[in-house]
């Protein structure tokens, strides 16, 4: 077994790309500290996020800190700044996308038991108090990374990046969508 090369890699993902036809989308509620948000933009373009939304204290994914750990990578991404995590959560709304805030709230259910349609906008918040009052509020559903150990959350980066293979992995597996989505 050896490491694979440019066209090794090519190849490999070449069959997950076309076995890939569900829309993706982020919302950065007020995640402030640049590195998260780079770490958070390397996950969306590996993982095809279609979208990101910004609002808050959020910077741009071309920022100095985020992009020296996105590594480059915030070029395949488009990105808008919103105003509020509502109005960002209106326009995802717009453009087709099912609103998943990802929270440990009360009524929240677990990711993996979610109900999703082929187009989900997942929400993530600052990294010490969450999402904001009002996108939890004008989320469409609260769901939750169920944790075995002491710890009691989990860094905004790797919680985003654990959300977003999910909901692919959930394509990829063949797991049925929301029953009342068409597609």
């Amino acid at each position: 077994m050896r490491q694979l090369d440019g066209t090794g890699l090519k190849r490999l993902h070449r069959g997950w790309r076309q076995r890939t036809h569900g829309r993706l989308a982020l919302l950065l509620d007020g995640v402030q500290t640049p590195v998260n948000v780079g770490s958070i933009v390397r996950t969306a373009a590996a993982l095809r996020v279609e979208r990101l939304w910004l609002t808050g204290t959020t910077p741009a994914p071309d920022a100095p800190g985020a992009r020296k750990t996105a590594l480059g990578t915030e070029r395949y991404l488009q990105w808008t700044t919103a105003g509020s995590a509502e109005e960002a959560m209106a326009a995802a709304r717009r453009a087709g996308f099912l609103v998943v805030a990802l929270e440990l709230a009360d009524g929240a259910v677990p990711l993996h038991e979610l109900p999703l349609p082929n187009a989900v906008c997942l929400a993530v918040g600052h990294e010490d108090h969450g999402l904001s009052a009002g996108a939890l509020r004008a989320a469409d559903a609260v769901a939750y990374l169920p944790q075995l150990g002491r710890v009691g959350s989990l860094n905004v980066a790797v919680a985003a990046s654990i959300a977003l293979y999910e909901v692919r992995r959930r394509e990829w597996a063949g797991q049925p969508s929301d029953p009342g989505d068409p597609g």
